[in-house]
């Protein structure tokens, strides 16, 4: 399904849906969230050798033409954490944006980081994870299982990850599936 129809009011085709979707006050208002499963940083993508490959910091990716997706936390980071001088590039889909970057439309693309390594890894050769940086100035920005609003699963799903979290099992897959995230330096 598209990912915003995810979280958008009213009646789902699924019982709860794990799709990267982070958990916001805005979006709790229409659906019911599992527990954070995951604590999630935004992470910026480049062309290898392209203007802003080698940045530092968010302050060098200031004057960078950015793509993000429509309705993402990604595209709360750019406007408040990024601050670049012109208006972010938003695309309604992912493979848009991707696409964007890959024909160099823009010059960096802007996606949570296990989507970054993604990117790099099959949809947009000789790219390059710049860096991560946090989209929150105070709560961690964490993915949730999505569930109708008023969903009765929401208690048992909610125990289920507390119990891959207790037993160590999603700590595993974290490793297991996003152990470079440290080879993508913090940006600040």
């Amino acid at each position: 399904m598209k990912f915003d129809s995810a979280f958008a009011p009213g009646e789902k085709q699924f019982d709860f849906d794990v799709n990267q979707v982070s958990i916001t006050p805005d979006r709790a208002k229409a659906v019911d969230f599992s527990k954070g499963y995951y604590t999630v940083k935004q992470a910026v993508v480049a062309v290898e050798g392209g203007k802003y490959a080698e940045a530092k910091s968010l302050a060098e990716l200031k004057d960078a033409k950015v793509g993000v997706q429509v309705g993402t936390t990604a595209l709360e980071a750019v406007k408040n954490v990024v601050q670049p001088s012109d208006d972010p590039n938003v695309y309604n889909e992912q493979i848009d944006a991707v696409n964007a970057l890959k024909n160099k439309q823009v010059d960096v693309l802007v996606v949570d980081l296990p989507t970054a390594f993604y990117v790099t890894a099959a949809q947009v050769e000789k790219s390059k994870i710049v860096g991560q940086f946090s989209s929150t100035a105070g709560t961690p920005e964490e993915f949730g299982l999505v569930m109708e609003k008023g969903s009765a699963l929401k208690p048992c799903v909610d125990k289920a990850v507390d119990a891959l979290k207790s037993k160590g099992e999603l700590a595993k897959i974290e490793q297991a599936w996003l152990g470079s995230a440290a080879g993508a330096p913090e940006l600040r």
